[in-house]
């Protein structure tokens, strides 16, 4: 199958089918090839049965992360969602009082505990807003989740983990429809981990767009996919979107 190269944060794939991107150790170019399960990866998960509606994008390629020799005997901990205005469910839907407020910016490189939320400029093509960010928890599966989504043995040897964050609309801009696809997984070196991009349905890990009508104090929950070698874990995440950098955005552990 044919992959279509796109440059990730305009968004991504609209089409249902599943493609293998392999990330080369420059960050300014990308080879869309067989991935050699070896260093930091990208894959686009396979599920025929799903139907997409949602935004993927493709990263800047990066170096090889180191691999510690541990392997995690306990899934990383979850952590409470952040404080902000009262939804009434995942996807968000402010049950009134007063407008959620935009904190102070989060500066480039900064890191916060998971469960706290970090102020962010969001930009989707040419819609700008606010937003309110949280890592919320990071979750490890188990390798025979991977199954429906046909990586076959490219994935051998990984294990899944579920990056879950909250976003939160504390601007005056209406983001209804956008997405928020900028996050990865990060390895305890604060290498990057290997990610899954999820076209259509993966019932483990939600990742809709942003709602009708996401004005100020909405919220939605997503979450990405992010692999890891069984002698490593997944412990972190970073977003890395508009006006930040891959390596340089904000960071959750």
């Amino acid at each position: 199958m044919n992959v279509p190269q796109e440059d990730r944060r305009d968004g991504g794939p609209q089409n249902g089918g599943h493609h293998v991107k392999t990330i080369r150790t420059s960050r300014s170019t990308m080879a869309l090839a067989g991935l050699a399960v070896v260093g930091a990866l990208t894959m686009t998960a396979c599920n025929d049965d799903a139907s997409s509606s949602d935004t993927a994008t493709t990263p800047p390629a990066t170096q090889a992360p180191a691999t510690p020799s541990a392997a995690p005997t306990t899934p990383v901990a979850s952590a409470a969602a952040p404080t902000g205005a009262a939804t009434d469910g995942a996807t968000g839907g402010s049950t009134g009082g007063a407008p959620a407020q935009a904190g102070p910016t989060a500066a480039a490189g900064s890191t916060v505990k998971i469960g706290e939320a970090a102020t962010i400029p969001f930009v989707s093509g040419s819609t700008k807003g606010t937003v309110s960010l949280a890592v919320t928890s990071i979750d490890k599966g188990d390798p025979a989740d991977l199954t429906p989504l046909k990586l076959g043995d490219k994935a051998a040897g990984m294990v899944p983990y579920y990056v879950r964050f909250k976003v939160t609309n504390t601007g005056s801009t209406d983001l209804s429809f956008a997405s928020l696809t900028q996050m990865k997984g990060t390895l305890p070196d604060g290498s990057e981990a290997s990610e899954v991009m999820l076209i259509g349905t993966f019932d483990k890990c939600p990742h809709p767009s942003f709602p009708k009508g996401f004005t100020n104090g909405q919220s939605v929950t997503s979450c990405v996919l992010a692999l890891a070698p069984q002698a490593t874990k997944v412990s972190g995440a970073e977003y890395w979107g508009e006006p930040y950098t891959l390596g340089k955005g904000v960071n959750w552990k």
